[in-house]
């Protein structure tokens, strides 16, 4: 499944050297507006423990974790949405993506220009929060300008259900509020989809903050922050961006024990990772042997034929059925012989729900 989330905020928060630390890339992180220009497009792997362990195992040849795109967007400043700044430019790579990580200033530093010119997390988050409102809303009355009259006078159902999408649309963006708050049935959210508005994305708040701030994991701008996210349903990870991109550049002995110098316990870097992959509803099955071991993400929800298809469309087409074992039921016999012998290894049909950590060999005839 070819995944992105979108990295965005106000120019000069540190959304580049966040992004340099995810994917230990050296995107260009400079100290004034625009710096970034074109989107920077990095693949992130997930860490994965289970994956070690099958690889411990079968030896495999090749070893593939689950990966999804990373995208640093230029900053976007006021006025995005009627094509101040990099505008349009901004917003239609935004679109793109299917989650957006929106980092936001917490730290203090007068070296460090702030566009709107003093550290205030909330009116930041606002200024782009409306942005993407505004924008939303123009597309969703231009859709219903371009119908016109034919759909007050339309009897066609699939036009009443568009309409009648884009009225419900509508009235939230009016009233400031993001199209992600709203409940949608699904065949409304089968009309957005083709939209693809910004608002309806899940959001998480990144709060950067400063070295001295990170080991108490908190400061008064984070606690601001948390407090405006609960009451839209969003998460918050708080990091050091500057401190993440060190981190990255660090064999895994040196950065324990720089972590540790920190008093720091896990790095922000992987807690945005797993609460991004969260934010998205995702799950991840194996697939394990000497040739390869790899782990496959996947929608939570997603029956075992559209799993198959992840890997082939041949496999979900030919589907016959899934021959499943749990992750942790290897552990806990040592071997897949022994998993067999245990009664562990299981037949599952089409309807089979596919499990986080499943292991799995799928039988198809095409």
């Amino acid at each position: 499944m070819s995944l992105k989330a979108g990295i965005v905020g106000l120019p000069n928060v540190g959304k580049s050297t966040l992004f340099n630390a995810i994917t230990k890339q050296q995107a260009l992180a400079a100290n004034y507006p625009f710096a970034t220009i074109e989107p920077n497009v990095g693949v992130v792997t997930v860490p994965d423990k289970r994956l070690d362990f099958l690889n411990e195992m079968y030896k495999p040849k090749s070893l593939v974790p689950t990966a999804y795109e990373f995208i640093d967007i230029a900053g976007l400043v006021k006025g995005a949405s009627t094509g101040e700044g990099l505008g349009n430019k901004f917003l239609s790579h935004i679109r793109e993506v299917d989650a957006v990580v929106e980092v936001v200033r917490c730290f203090e530093n007068s070296d460090i220009t702030h566009v709107e010119g003093g550290v205030d997390p909330i009116r930041d988050i606002e200024i782009i929060n409306t942005e993407l409102i505004l924008s939303d809303l123009e597309i969703v009355e231009n859709r219903i300008a371009r119908m016109g009259k034919k759909a007050q006078m339309t009897k066609d159902k699939q036009e009443l259900l568009e309409i009648g999408t884009l009225n419900k649309c509508k009235e939230a963006l009016e009233n400031n509020i993001p199209l992600r708050r709203i409940d949608f049935n699904e065949d409304e959210l089968s009309v957005m989809r083709g939209f693809q508005f910004i608002t309806s994305k899940p959001i998480i708040y990144v709060t950067n903050v400063s070295e001295e701030d990170i080991a108490v994991g908190r400061n008064e701008y984070t606690d601001r922050v948390s407090k405006y996210a609960d009451e839209e349903g969003a998460g918050v990870i708080v990091m050091c961006a500057r401190i993440e991109e060190e981190l990255a550049s660090l064999s895994n002995e040196d950065r324990e024990l720089f972590m540790t110098d920190l008093g720091i316990t896990n790095s922000g870097l992987d807690k945005l990772i797993f609460e991004t992959y969260d934010l998205l509803g995702l799950a991840t099955f194996f697939t394990a042997g000497t040739d390869e071991c790899r782990a496959w993400t996947f929608k939570k929800g997603m029956k075992a034929p559209k799993c198959a298809g992840i890997i082939h469309t041949d496999f979900e087409k030919g589907f016959i059925r899934a021959e499943v074992m749990s992750y942790d039921d290897l552990v806990t016999y040592g071997t897949e012989l022994k998993v067999k012998e245990a009664g562990k290894v299981r037949l599952e049909g089409k309807e089979y729900l596919m499990q986080d950590g499943d292991i799995v060999y799928f039988r198809f005839n095409v």
